[in-house]
């Protein structure tokens, strides 16, 4: 990572603005004049800021911000808006005059300020862009404006992986470290910045062999921003729930046996645990910390005499990963990857403690079966850096790397391989009798475009997503209708964009559809992230004759969503 200075101060450069597309369109319709605004909330680091200030971009704006300090002072955030000593009605009165108002953080607003951005929102005359963080203790005047109907609410949900792994594309990280980092920050972009970097500056992203990728593995990095989010949610535990956590964070998942009881388990202390929202009992009954991070982090700072205490003996999980590896290898008989929970395995990579080939083979190609292509050969390596020789796993690394060959086998995906390279004729009546992949192949057969589309949506929800954006792709050449192929061609290359950069025949036709040479040029830089007032600069034209240009370009790749543009550009 690297940084510039400005003003004496070091800063970090920003990290592109990603994943947010179809929320920034959203806010910056609301705040377009006729309308009244809006309000963005979400936890701590999800990016509101970032978020309002992409939308707001080029647009004439005032902006004011809450902060801890000054919500003792009447129109502290006003300061630089209003002269000494205003009234409300006169503060009212002035920044009526406002075309549009950004409120920052209004969560810590003074009680004044709160009020006057209340009134602002009741008169009407200026739009008002709010973020404020979700569970924080707001005043009554800021909570009203959403409560009380008179802003519409967008809370922001957390980062889906994929996204994640585009903004941390320039660090190098391999596909694991990436889920790992995603799964401990659960959306908070601050942390993850902060334990990016701090495991750069200490060297613990190591270099994968064979791969221009750098993997994380051990311990967490105790940084002063991990123990702001974590340590005041510990400190408040008393002593027996502290040390019931701290036995949790070397043991968990702990399983639960209420009747009889273990003579050394607290219930109480557990019960209040989880009414506190410390830890989380599974539906089997296994305790385990319900913050992803809580367990490295009570692991990383207990102290080397403490962690052996709590650790005790050394535990096999030779029975508990079996059972995952056979949990795993009966959803893909099934025909059914969707997400499965498995601790053991995750838990081993990130421990660096090695995995063995036969988990690891099933792991990449339950991966694979996904889309997952980069995950899939990043647990085929695992289990090739303890058994370099394993079949298994050199198969699924070819695999995930796109060395894909028909009929290299004869169970069912094999036989399937046919129906995703175009041939489904090879394997006519061997397939299984009314299954997801059947359906596909005689949709194929047939040269039926809706049925294509049919066949994928039941393979998106079974969790094939690259077989879903295969048989979308397949659906673009047979479908009758321009209209149905563009919904088509823009559905694949959403799935496509899902598939960690899979490339199979089945997708290499996957183009831009038929745009003018003008309707290129602007969908291309909006694609880039630039607003339509950005591309109506560098390219002379008025704000008008762009939007005119993006409403038939979308009318012709079959989507109005502005955030499909930059797939649909890459598969160009």
């Amino acid at each position: 990572m690297r940084t510039q200075e400005l003003d004496a101060k070091t800063l970090e450069q920003p990290w592109p603005f990603t994943g947010r597309e179809d929320e920034r369109e959203l806010v910056r319709a609301a705040s377009a004049a006729g309308r009244p605004g809006i309000v963005v909330t979400g936890p701590p680091g999800h990016g509101k800021t970032r978020l309002i200030t992409e939308a707001v971009r080029g647009t004439g704006h005032a902006r004011v911000t809450g902060t801890p300090e000054a919500r003792d002072l009447p129109f502290a955030a006003f300061a630089h808006l209003l002269p000494d000593a205003v009234s409300p009605q006169r503060a009212v009165r002035i920044l009526s005059g406002l075309r549009l108002l950004v409120v920052d953080d209004a969560h810590l607003l003074d009680d004044a300020s709160a009020a006057l951005v209340h009134q602002l929102a009741v008169h009407g005359r200026t739009r008002l862009v709010v973020a404020a963080v979700d569970g924080a203790p707001a005043p009554g005047a800021v909570s009203r404006l959403w409560t009380g109907e008179l802003l519409p609410r967008l809370t922001l949900d957390p980062l889906p992986c994929e996204d994640v792994a585009h903004l941390l594309a320039a660090a190098g990280l391999e596909p694991l470290t990436v889920r790992r980092l995603h799964r401990m920050c659960r959306g908070d972009l601050r942390l993850l910045r902060d334990l990016v970097d701090a495991l750069d500056r200490a060297g613990r992203l190591l270099p994968v062999p064979g791969t221009r990728e750098r993997a994380w593995r051990g311990e967490l990095p105790v940084t002063p921003a991990v123990r702001e989010r974590l340590a005041p949610a510990l400190e408040r535990c008393a002593r027996g729930e502290r040390d019931m956590l701290e036995r949790l964070a070397f043991a968990e998942p702990l399983p639960l046996q209420l009747s009889p009881a273990p003579a050394d388990l607290d219930l109480e202390v557990l019960e209040r645990l989880e009414t506190d929202g410390l830890v989380h009992v599974g539906d089997q009954g296994a305790v385990t910390l319900a913050h992803p991070l809580h367990g490295p982090f009570l692991r990383a700072t207990a102290g080397r005499l403490r962690a052996r205490r709590r650790a005790g003996a050394p535990r096999s999980y030779a029975a508990a990963l079996e059972a995952e590896q056979r949990l795993l290898a009966r959803r893909i008989e099934q025909l059914d990857v969707r997400p499965v929970p498995t601790p053991v395995g995750e838990w081993l990579v990130t421990e660096a403690a090695g995995l063995p080939a036969g988990y690891a083979a099933v792991r990449a190609r339950f991966a694979r079966l996904r889309g997952e292509v980069r995950d899939a050969a990043a647990w085929a390596r695992q289990g090739l850096r303890r058994t370099p020789g394993d079949v298994g796993c050199g198969e699924e690394l070819a695999l995930a790397e796109g060395e894909l060959k028909a009929g290299r086998g004869g169970d069912v995906f094999a036989r399937y391989d046919c129906v995703r390279l175009g041939a489904p004729e090879r394997v006519a009546g061997t397939l299984p009798a009314g299954s997801v992949v059947a359906r596909h192949a005689e949709a194929l057969s047939r040269g039926d475009g809706a049925a294509l589309d049919r066949a994928a949506e039941a393979l998106e929800e079974r969790g094939f997503l690259l077989f879903a954006a295969e048989a979308r792709a397949q659906a673009v050449r047979v479908h009758r209708d321009p209209r149905s192929a563009r919904m088509s061609r823009t559905r694949a290359v959403s799935l496509a964009r899902r598939c960690q950069g899979a490339r199979t025949p089945a997708l290499a036709g996957l183009v831009l559809g038929e745009l003018t040479a003008r309707q290129r040029q602007i969908v291309t830089l909006a694609a880039a992230g630039l607003s339509n007032r950005e591309i109506a600069e560098r390219l002379t034209l008025s704000v008008r004759t762009v939007g005119n240009h993006l409403y038939s370009a979308y009318s012709r790749l079959g989507t109005g969503d502005r955030g499909a543009l930059p797939s649909l550009c890459q598969s160009a």
